[in-house]
């Protein structure tokens, strides 16, 4: 039995160059690349992000059920910093489009099979800063309103508006989230669809994306406000917009890739 190799996989050994500049506005072009790749395999994305919607379904349903409604909000932030490695799979549909070759969803499963074991290693430490973030917010809750607050599921909104100590809590928590996503967006910008198309190692795919970003904070920092807003937007619709934003902003992560790293 012979192995059919992907000839369209940047070589082994290529040079890799991260010090490419784009304009501030580049993202703009990346979001138009990805909306066409979308356009083009709809039921990829749909099927992907679908996939997303429901498990963010089953996971706030789990939260509810067991009364511990605060952490539904930094658990959805999770989005944020694991979706650059649930994206693996767009971004092998994207490559794929690139060379020419058909697309289908069986294909698109070597985007996570591909140096699986280096994959692995980086959605292990982003999940590891996902868990670290939820039970810091634990901790701030406790802090901020204390371990005797504990009203109805429907009156918790209410009660937290009326707290005095809601704004420090907002104010305390956004900046340590700010701080963690910009690690993950940082170390993760390209470096996943990297490990999808190159033979690297995790280290050395964290290492290129960071200097990227830095290279192109600007556009990078552009990128990365785009991102937030579409995926808060696409949340408040109890996760529905996932199913179209996502896809799309995976997609266009890959051209964000190919635009960065040589």
């Amino acid at each position: 039995m012979t192995t059919q190799i992907d000839d369209s996989m940047t070589p082994v050994g290529a040079v890799i160059d991260a010090d490419t500049q784009v304009p501030p506005d580049r993202p703009w072009a990346w979001i138009s690349a990805g909306w066409a790749d979308f356009r083009a395999m709809p039921h990829i994305g749909f099927c992907y992000g679908g996939a997303i919607v429901a498990a963010g379904w089953l996971l706030s349903g789990l939260l509810l059920g067991t009364g511990i409604a605060w952490a539904v909000l930094p658990a959805t932030a999770g989005f944020f910093l694991m979706a650059p490695f649930l994206g693996a799979g767009m971004y092998e549909a994207s490559r794929l489009r690139e060379a020419g070759q058909p697309v289908t969803l069986r294909l698109c499963l070597q985007g996570f099979r591909r140096h699986a074991p280096q994959l692995m290693l980086l959605g292990a430490a982003l999940l590891f800063l996902h868990l670290f973030w939820v039970r810091m917010a634990g901790l701030l809750f406790a802090l901020f309103f204390g371990l005797g607050f504990a009203p109805a599921i429907e009156a918790v909104p209410v009660a937290m508006l009326r707290s005095p100590n809601l704004l420090p809590f907002l104010v305390v928590g956004t900046g340590m989230g700010f701080v963690l996503a910009t690690i993950a967006f940082a170390a993760t910008a390209v470096s996943i669809p990297m490990l999808v198309d190159r033979d690297v190692s995790a280290f050395e795919a964290v290492s290129v994306s960071i200097r990227a970003t830095l290279k192109n904070w600007r556009a990078m920092s552009l990128w990365a406000g785009l991102i937030v807003i579409f995926t808060a937007m696409a949340l408040v619709p109890f996760f529905l917009g996932l199913a179209l934003v996502l896809p799309v902003i995976a997609h266009a992560t890959w051209h964000a890739y190919r635009d960065l790293v040589r």
